[in-house]
């Protein structure tokens, strides 16, 4: 079994880094922090209103500055909803594919949880390629595994923290050929506090953005 845990975990904030959203649009708001109305006012006129309908749409978040090494992700290309991206963290070059779930649900119902996002790297200096992680958003209940169901296969993922990889490495090349050739993953998982995950990634987009990073970092 490869070292996953250490690079995982060394190389989340990068790669989280590269689809983040406020953390404040995560969160559901707190019930003490509701604001004291605001003293009546004119009714504003139409021209605002026309502005807020003609503002373009939001564009894909742009890669800040990551934490490790000062390192910046630089988006290589946008296919489908997977997003290829190059960064240097520490000075060694690595390519990743990465993209966030479409649709999720927990038991209990509406639980809040961080971002989550299925990520697939590539680090030449450590000789690892097309390397499959999860971050999930929350953490996982300790010495569990959860779970990745492409198509008919199921793939034994072991966890540690809010991530999780393929607990059988040698099958990790077979899990690549079924993300390339399927339509969805579906992960499943469970949390310190008992939480049932279920996450669905499409996978349109997913062999370009592949392609993309393989050329990248051969």
């Amino acid at each position: 079994m490869r070292n996953r845990p250490r690079w995982g975990l060394v190389l989340l904030p990068l790669l989280v880094a590269a689809l983040a959203v406020p953390a404040a649009a995560q969160q559901p708001a707190a019930p003490a922090a509701t604001p004291a109305p605001a003293p009546p006012k004119p009714k504003p006129p139409a021209k605002p209103a026309a502005a807020a309908a003609t503002k373009p749409a939001a564009k894909p978040a742009t890669p800040p500055a990551a934490a490790t090494g000062g390192a910046q992700p630089k988006l290589l290309g946008q296919y489908g909803d997977w997003g290829a991206y190059t960064a240097s963290p520490g000075g060694k070059k690595i390519c990743f594919a990465i993209a966030k779930p479409t649709g999720s649900q927990t038991v209990p119902p509406n639980r809040p949880r961080n971002p989550i996002y299925m990520f697939i790297s590539t680090r030449p200096a450590d000789k690892v390629s097309n390397e499959v992680s999860i971050v999930i958003g929350y953490p996982f209940k300790p010495g569990s595994e959860a779970s990745a169901q492409i198509g008919s296969t199921t793939y034994a993922l072991y966890t540690q923290q809010d991530g999780a990889w393929i607990k059988n490495a040698a099958e990790e090349a077979q899990m690549v050929t079924a993300l390339r050739s399927g339509d969805s993953a579906v992960i499943k998982g469970a949390s310190a506090k008992g939480t049932q995950t279920t996450d669905t990634f499409t996978l349109k987009g997913i062999s370009q953005a592949l392609d993309r990073t393989a050329a990248e970092c051969k």
